[in-house]
């Protein structure tokens, strides 16, 4: 192996119902900003973000996939050859929230149709505007567990909460993942 470390390129899915903040989430991440307005994802929109770990470069494509049902004929062409996924629902108390919940099942069915069986993480957004200290996570804690998904993280994409810690999780299991099958390749 030359001195320079090997060179990894992943496809993350960003999913989940419109108004969630996944496009907020990784604006967090990769750029460390947030807008307080909502602008509605067209189709979908892609940030590229670097990293280095070990030695390797990895550049990640994250593809920030609309929720809203208008854009579910594009959907099977945006997650083909997706690496991981991320569901995003969100843990506000309202229609939103509820229903971006129930549907987080619908998302996994279609991530899992169209990819296979990549690793999938779940994010539970906009927990600044809950009450965390009463938040009930035994449902999302079985569906994780039923579904065998890598985990779940509580985030927020307006004070970043957990938001780094999430993204590198997903990051570090890909490497982890692909860095072992290229040594044995």
């Amino acid at each position: 192996m030359s001195d320079e470390g090997r060179r990894f390129r992943f496809k993350i899915s960003v999913i989940g119902d419109g108004q969630v903040g996944k496009t907020s989430l990784i604006k967090k991440f990769t750029q460390g900003s947030f807008k307080k307005d909502y602008v509605k994802t067209i189709g979908a929109q892609f940030s590229v973000y670097n990293k280095e770990l070990e030695g390797d470069k990895i550049r990640l494509l994250f593809w920030d996939i609309a929720g809203q049902d208008t854009f579910h004929f594009l959907r099977p062409s945006f997650f083909k050859n997706s690496k991981a996924a991320i569901i995003v629902y969100s843990l506000e108390d309202n229609k939103l929230g509820k229903e971006s919940f129930k549907h987080l099942l619908d998302w996994h069915e279609d991530i899992i149709k169209h990819c296979g069986d990549i690793p999938i993480v779940v994010f539970a957004n906009k927990v600044d505007l809950v009450d965390e200290d009463n938040l009930d996570d035994s449902d999302i804690k079985e569906i994780v567990k039923e579904h065998n998904f890598l985990g779940y993280y509580i985030t927020s994409a307006k004070t970043g909460k957990g938001v780094i810690t999430a993204f590198n999780m997903i990051i570090d299991e890909l490497y982890n993942k692909f860095k072992t099958l290229s040594v044995e390749l």
